[in-house]
Formats: structure tokens, sequence, C-alpha cells
């Protein structure tokens, strides 16, 4: 298993509803946790399937120390307020931008059972939440970026202190 890398097809595809939990989706979930492991964080904090070449509704998420499975996921309503979020992604590697997304979002979704959870995730959660449901709807953080006029970001390297360092750049 391979992260798939912009500007390939497959991130634009729109997923479709998984219709039954079985052992190969599970086995793929264990993988795409195993794959995203490898990432150090920010990067490493969430997988969408297509971000695998897969086309229905699922992604995994860093939630703390552990990784939540999201089966058909949802937004079912969004807080009221707003925060830019310093993003990047898997499938652009090196590439960084400043998205405003919601700081609170109540969310449905199946766990590895078929169980339907609904919840209301705050802050980091909620901002993992909506990038893998973007991608779910074949939309990268960087269309978000444009669609807000934001600006783009290149990784650089690490100062003496170990601090990250960015250069604006143009997309």
């Amino acid at each position: 298993m391979q992260v798939v890398k912009a500007p390939d097809p497959r991130l634009r595809i729109q997923t479709k509803l998984v219709k039954k939990i079985n052992p190969a989706l599970l086995q793929i979930l264990k993988e795409m946790i195993k794959l995203t492991k490898t990432f150090k964080e920010p990067e490493g904090v969430g997988l969408a399937s297509t971000q695998v070449g897969l086309d229905e509704a699922f992604f995994v998420a860093k939630d703390g120390k552990k990784f939540n499975t999201i089966i058909n996921p949802k937004i079912i309503s969004n807080g009221k307020r707003t925060k830019k979020y310093f993003e990047g992604c898997l499938s652009t590697p090196n590439i960084w931008g400043e998205v405003k997304r919601y700081t609170s979002i109540k969310v449905s979704y199946q766990d590895t059972v078929g169980k339907t959870i609904t919840v209301t995730l705050k802050g980091i959660p909620a901002w993992i939440f909506q990038h893998e449901i973007d991608h779910l709807n074949g939309i990268l953080f960087q269309d978000r970026v444009l669609e807000q006029k934001g600006k783009f970001f290149k990784f650089t390297g690490k100062d003496k202190t170990g601090t990250d360092m960015f250069e604006e750049i143009r997309i």
C-alpha cells in the first residue's frame, strides 16, 4: 500500500458509501493505520481511502495516541467559530498552506462493527475530520487555500534549534 500523490486523478474521486463492513475492509483499515504511522506528525495524522487509490467512504485519523477508523462519515453541523490551521497532506509532500476550518463539528460515522457513532469534535480532531472528509469528496487542501485566497509554503528544513522552516511559494 502506498500513498497516491497529486496530481493523480484518483484523488479527485467522490467516494461511494461502504455497503458492507467485511474482513477485507478491516484489513485495509489496519494497513492504512500502519502506513500512516510511518509518517511523523504533523503529516501522519490521517489518511483517506482515496489517498490509497480506493473509492469507498472511509478514513483513519489519529486521536491522541490511537487511531480511529471512520466509515461512511458525514458532518451533521458546524460550529460558529473558525480558525486557520497550517495544513499539509501526505498526497502533496512538502506543500503547506493555511486553511480556515470550523473549530467544532457534529459528525456521524460507523465504527468497524457497523455501529453508528454521533459525536461533537473540537479542535485538532475536528480539523483532521474536515480535511479527511474533503478527500472523500475529491477536494484537496490546496483547493481550500485557493478558494480562501491563502498562501502556500514549502518546507525548507530545520534551523539550528530544530524548528521547522518554511518559505512562501506560488502554485
